[in-house]
């Protein structure tokens, strides 16, 4: 897939993948939304720009309603629409509340899911549209201490498949990506009872060697190549591999590394 003269939105384009998918598309030659909770995004789009801003809640009805009708006025319509804003989230079972649970629902798979409704008839008017949503290699692999991400994460990807499904008929496609860690400010959302978990996960986004900038490269190429499942870095393909390939192997290790988390209790 080429960007050239695409229509495409993206959420959570204030920083980290969103802003780097966002650079990506642009410079790709697409029309690209850039959306956020951030404030100073509160700007209209202006239909003369290649970018344009846009104020938007993903867990709002009325706001994915209003930016659905300001996109199909001011372009006529959307090619691309792309779910990224999400939030970081963690626990052991029994130190992660159902407080978090609903958060990291309301955000992370509601927000992916209000999105998709609210765009779907426009885009099923656009033989080629695309739904990409960034899940997580939690949505394929799922190691202790991280229940309710895991469980949102692999809702994601089931929910992305069922999109798939629908969309085909009028010529469209469903793409779920799934990095593992990469550098990114996702962890200032993490709120966490589990610190030995929130340790462990702010030192593999601080310390990760892949950039959110390679991350949006890989995307944009599994586009192109039309892989509805993108598993865009090294780590996240070799640990989905073994999981396919050798699951008493891995099953091993993610028991190793629970037992590694009860230590610090």
């Amino acid at each position: 897939m080429t960007s050239d003269g695409l229509r495409i939105l993206v959420t959570g384009a204030a920083s980290g993948l969103g802003a780097a998918l966002s650079d990506a598309f642009a410079a790709d030659g697409a029309t690209v939304l850039r959306t956020d909770l951030a404030a100073d995004l509160d700007a209209d789009l202006d239909g003369g720009d290649s970018t344009g801003v846009r104020r938007l809640d993903i867990t709002s009805e009325e706001d994915w309603s209003a930016t659905a009708e300001h996109v199909r006025r001011t372009w006529g319509g959307l090619d691309v629409l792309v779910n990224n804003a999400g939030i970081a989230g963690g626990g052991r079972i029994e130190l992660c509340d159902l407080d978090e649970w609903h958060r990291l629902i309301d955000v992370n798979l509601l927000g992916v899911v209000r999105g998709t409704r609210a765009f779907l008839p426009t885009l099923k008017e656009r033989p080629g549209a695309r739904v990409v949503n960034v899940a997580s290699l939690a949505g394929l692999v799922h190691p202790a201490g991280m229940g309710a991400y895991n469980a949102v994460k692999a809702a994601v990807v089931a929910f992305t498949e069922t999109t798939g499904h629908e969309l085909a008929s009028s010529g469209g496609t469903a793409h779920a990506v799934c990095p593992s860690y990469f550098r990114t400010n996702l962890t200032e959302s993490l709120r966490s009872g589990d610190p030995a978990v929130a340790a462990v996960m702010r030192r593999l986004v601080d310390d990760s060697p892949v950039s959110a900038a390679e991350i949006a490269a890989a995307v944009l190429a599994g586009l192109a190549a039309g892989e509805e499942l993108i598993v865009p870095d090294a780590a996240a393909r070799a640990a989905w591999d073994l999981k396919r390939t050798d699951r008493p192997a891995y099953d091993q290790m993610m028991r190793a590394q629970a037992r590694k988390l009860e230590e610090r209790l």
